[in-house]
């Protein structure tokens, strides 16, 4: 399948079917904040869900946790980020653009010059990316907080409340999805980088000593959850792996899976060894140390921590982006070519599972349609739509990734059977009504991607 995507063609896909918007478009919009529409939020909450489900569900090692956004100003000195959360800005003296140094073409950071204007660079200065608020009546230092930048400390500092009150035991995860906010310097390519976003987390707590087994454990883990579980193309994922200059300060090895964005390669998730870092560093800062008793060797030590830790929001903008074809179907019946644009999407993501077409809108069709939609709304996403040609219904539902449509005419009067249609393949096959429940499980069950 080729790659047809383009940043603009996603964009305005997005807008025109009610995926993004951009945030308070009507006074101008905000830059970096974006509201997900009607389609946006399902597809949000789907992959948000295959997720949970992988991740807590299928496993009886890993619990879930939905902590607080705003926590004790503490917990961020612990973790580093008061100290290490920054990025080196440099602002043009001509233009007045802004940059991330680190992020500037070679020659640009050579020369201090300005890659837009060809102006003068300021020197590099650090700019820390966590928002901060107040909490209280007086907005004075003592009242100062932050928005997290990450949901992981949320998890670390929960660590003794979970290990007792689950009862569980090491090895063992906690996951955990919710909002991150990062004060970016520079926001761009749509909703790849943001200020406002959410996260997808899971901290796996070990013995120190099996820290590499475990490390390649969940790297192929979540390698093969993009391939099986997201029906993400091979050829658009690769690994990362971080050089020393790279690495967090809480990082004794991490990986990256990138995916081939219409921009180019960019990180998706990340899985990182970050050792014992955090649970030590909280022990330390809140003078109530956090370890592990094993109660078969009596062994006492300080967890070690495998992370894996993906981008929701990002996540989104890969699955379209992997999903999103343009196809010549020859020539229509006016002699323009015919072209489809298709969303490619896993059933399990598609914000609409199963279109339902009268083939017109008498002679007791609509009424047949609307009892179909009634009897499959309970166990998938549906939409009714009697409005135009059949061809023309068809193509909506294919823009926005419906995997099934299903069309009720004279013969489904006749013999209770309607017609199946695959989005991919178009294909179309003739079903009892009876039987559209099991048929949809089995095709969503053994889907592959074409």
């Amino acid at each position: 399948m080729a790659n047809d995507a383009t940043m603009e063609k996603l964009v305005s896909l997005c807008k025109r079917r009610g995926f993004v918007f951009q945030s308070s478009e009507i006074y101008g919009g905000l830059s970096s904040a974006w509201d997900y529409g009607p389609l946006g939020v399902e597809l949000k909450k789907n992959i948000q869900n295959v997720w949970w489900k992988e991740m807590t569900q299928t496993r009886d090692n890993i619990v879930g946790l939905d902590a607080a956004i705003l926590m004790h100003p503490r917990v961020w000195e612990a973790s580093g980020h008061v100290e290490n959360f920054s990025d080196p800005l440099v602002d043009c003296k001509g233009c007045k653009n802004r940059f991330r140094e680190d992020q500037l073409p070679e020659e640009n950071r050579v020369s201090r010059r300005c890659p837009d204007c060809g102006g003068e660079l300021t020197e590099a200065r650090q700019f820390n990316l966590m928002f901060r608020t107040h909490m209280g009546p007086v907005a004075d230092e003592g009242s100062q907080v932050y928005l997290r930048p990450e949901t992981a400390q949320g998890i670390f500092v929960n660590f003794k409340n979970v290990l007792q009150s689950s009862r569980v035991k090491i090895p063992f995860g906690i996951a955990q999805t919710g909002k991150a906010f990062r004060n970016e310097i520079v926001t761009k390519n749509f909703i790849f980088r943001t200020c406002e976003f959410e996260q997808m987390e899971m901290q796996f707590f070990i013995n120190p000593s099996e820290d590499t087994r475990w490390f390649n454990y969940w790297r192929e883990q979540r390698w093969n959850y993009y391939l099986n579980k997201l029906g993400i193309r091979p050829d658009r994922l690769r690994w990362h792996q971080h050089g020393p200059d790279e690495l967090a300060h809480y990082a004794k090895d991490a990986y990256d899976i990138e995916f081939l964005f219409p921009f180019g390669w960019s990180e998706l998730e990340g899985i990182h060894n970050r050792t014992d870092f955090d649970l030590r560093r909280h022990g330390e800062y809140s003078g109530k140390p956090i370890t592990y008793l094993d109660e078969e060797t009596k062994e006492h030590y300080i967890p070690y921590v495998i992370e894996t830790s993906s981008g929701l929001t990002r996540t989104v903008l890969m699955v379209l982006a992997d999903a999103y074809e343009e196809q010549n179907l020859g020539k229509a019946e006016d002699g323009t070519s015919d072209l489809r644009t298709v969303l490619h999407l896993h059933p399990r993501l598609a914000p609409v599972t199963v279109g339902i077409f009268p083939l017109v809108k008498k002679d007791g069709l609509p009424e047949i349609a609307r009892e179909i939609e009634a009897s499959l709304r309970e166990d998938w996403t549906t939409y009714y739509d009697q409005g135009g040609a059949i061809g023309r219904r068809y193509r909506r539902q294919d823009e926005i990734g419906t995997p099934y449509g299903i069309t009720v005419d004279y013969e489904t009067k006749e013999n209770r059977t309607v017609t199946l249609r695959d989005r991919d393949t178009m294909e179309q096959k003739r079903v009892k009504i009876e039987d559209l429940a099991e048929t949809l499980r089995r095709n969503i069950a053994e889907f592959h991607r074409q």
